[in-house]
């Protein structure tokens, strides 16, 4: 596969461009994260989710510490080329770094607060085994 397909992503002033991982069974939005053009390209070559960390500014394997890897199925270009979605198999189902399925685990009620919806299927504290990872 040659690179003509990144030459088609709009990057932004930081060389970075928003990922939307999704679950390919359940459609549901797990977590949004950068990809720089190496993780994109090293995530299509590696078949599973690689992301730029810009607190840490370096390459993020989803899973290299967690093991909550995520398997992609399929990558997908938004009409105007600057947002990517993921289609991924999230492995052991957690995917947010709070040790929830998701990132977007609250939810505006109708009193104007945020309500969290999903329970915490792991401690993080039981997860990571360094600090600041996802």
């Amino acid at each position: 596969m040659n690179d003509d397909w990144l030459e088609q992503v709009k990057w932004d002033e930081q060389g970075l461009v928003p990922a939307i991982a999704q679950d390919r069974a359940t459609g549901r939005i797990l977590m949004v994260a950068w990809m720089n053009r190496e993780a994109l390209a090293l995530t299509v070559s590696e078949n599973r989710a690689i992301y730029w960390s810009r607190s840490r500014g370096k390459l993020w394997r989803k899973g290299e510490e967690s093991g909550h890897v995520q398997t992609l199925h399929e990558l997908r270009l938004d009409c105007d080329g600057d947002v990517i979605l993921l289609q991924v198999e999230q492995l052991g189902e957690i995917a947010c770094h709070t040790g929830r399925e998701s990132c977007f685990y609250r939810k505006l009620d109708e009193q104007g607060k945020w309500q969290v919806t999903d329970p915490v299927r792991k401690d993080p504290d039981e997860i990571y085994t360094k600090q600041g990872s996802n």
